[in-house]
């Protein structure tokens, strides 16, 4: 398990011990890597909200303005949606306004990484840092190296039968001590306490 896979399911499963959480931009219940984590959420009131009616979600709404009360979830997920929202700033402060004092939230943002629709943001870890300045707790941890990033990048890369490459590059990025070259990275996995 990599780095930022280890950051991923510790932070999912302590999120999945609130009582009230929502997954915000999550589509249908359980995607964006989290149907391993179903069995976690069983004591919570977990529900999805996406404005995508064709995804079935609990709550159809647009993260832009969501129909949830002030200080009432105990923890939010919110994975890939920032860079498809048109004012990403909007949707950080209704995810604050929507969490209890203490709640916590997931976010997973992308830096470097490949066009994938209707794409309007990128995050640095420095913009990241900014947009997340109201909570009183952020851990970042980079996703990929940089040179996993720029293997991730090749448009071929899934045709390769092995991931020798990838394999390769996770040695290069381990061997590589260039402080810029690890900001340079496919993007980012955030837990934040409010």
């Amino acid at each position: 398990m990599t780095k930022w896979e280890k950051f991923f399911d510790e932070k999912i499963k302590e999120i999945a011990k609130g009582k009230v959480v929502y997954n915000i931009g999550g589509c249908s219940r359980f995607q964006k890597g989290l149907e391993p984590y179903k069995e976690y959420f069983l004591d919570s009131e977990y529900k999805t909200v996406d404005i995508n009616s064709d995804c079935h979600p609990d709550i159809l709404a647009d993260a832009h303005n969501l129909p949830i009360p002030d200080n009432f979830a105990d923890g939010v997920i919110c994975v890939s949606l920032l860079e498809h929202a048109k004012d990403p700033f909007r949707v950080v402060d209704e995810i604050y306004r929507i969490l209890k004092s203490g709640g916590k939230c997931f976010f997973y943002l992308p830096f470097l990484q490949a066009y994938h629709g209707e794409d309007y943001w990128r995050f640095s870890e420095d913009g990241i840092r900014y947009m997340f300045k109201e909570f009183h707790k952020i851990e970042i941890c980079s996703v990929m190296g940089h040179f996993e990033t720029i293997f991730h990048l090749i448009p071929f890369q899934n045709k390769f039968p092995i991931n020798i490459f990838r394999d390769l590059a996770r040695i290069l990025d381990k061997i590589s001590e260039k402080k810029q070259s690890k900001k340079q990275v496919c993007g980012y996995n955030i837990f934040l306490i409010k």
